[in-house]
């Protein structure tokens, strides 16, 4: 019965959003090589799961609309989109005018028959495979000691400090409930510092005596 069912528990998501200033520092440095630039960026600006940017293909990405389709989790296709950081940095990439087709983040290795990946992870131009979830997160801690999913999380947390409306974080997030999405819009130091200011005294209260 329902008044008998058991309440899921709650997971507390204990991801630390990055302050803005210091994610656009890390992303100026120059010995992050030009691909962690450009996933990192990618990752913040459209606010996409690590494991979507990395299954993009460069035939799938709209670089006119600064857009592409991402298989989401229950296997809808849905549109991520980003802006002009990604922009400037995906023509960027090693090869980035010339491939038409495959992955667009590749791995240092090639391809070997012994370790062979299925066609789709294979650059047809180069022969190199798609770079791995697991390979871009030691990567991205190595660099900066954080986490793939921290840039997500940030990017969430800067939308809810602007006042972005729930409804558009949850669409920019592509989250289907709420409360899900409020885990990852929690206000950080510099949003509770600005809304404090509207508890100090009118200036005419503190030219009244008291």
């Amino acid at each position: 019965m329902l008044a008998e069912a058991e309440r899921r528990k709650e997971v507390p998501d204990d991801t630390r959003a990055v302050a803005k200033t210091t994610l656009h520092r890390l992303l100026s440095r120059r010995d992050i090589p030009l691909r962690e630039k450009t996933l990192w960026r990618m990752l913040y600006e459209t606010a996409a799961r690590a494991a979507e940017i990395l299954a993009l293909n460069v035939e799938d990405l709209d670089l006119e609309g600064r857009r592409a389709p991402v298989c989401s989790k229950g296997g809808a296709i849905e549109w991520v989109y980003w802006d002009s950081g990604t922009a400037r940095l995906l023509p960027r990439l090693p090869d980035g005018s010339s491939r038409t087709h495959g992955p667009i983040f590749l791995a240092e290795r090639r391809s070997v028959p012994a370790r062979r990946p299925a066609a789709a992870d294979i650059c047809p131009h180069t022969g190199r495979v798609r770079l791995g979830y697991d390979r871009a997160r030691v990567l991205i801690n190595t660099y900066t000691g954080l986490d793939l999913h921290q840039l997500r999380h940030s990017a969430a947390t800067r939308l809810g400090e602007a006042e972005v409306p729930l409804q558009l974080i949850m669409g920019k997030t592509r989250h289907k409930n709420p409360r899900t999405a409020m885990r990852y819009v929690t206000p950080g130091s510099g949003a509770i510092a600005r809304i404090t200011e509207h508890l100090a005294p009118s200036p005419l209260a503190l030219r009244l005596p008291s």
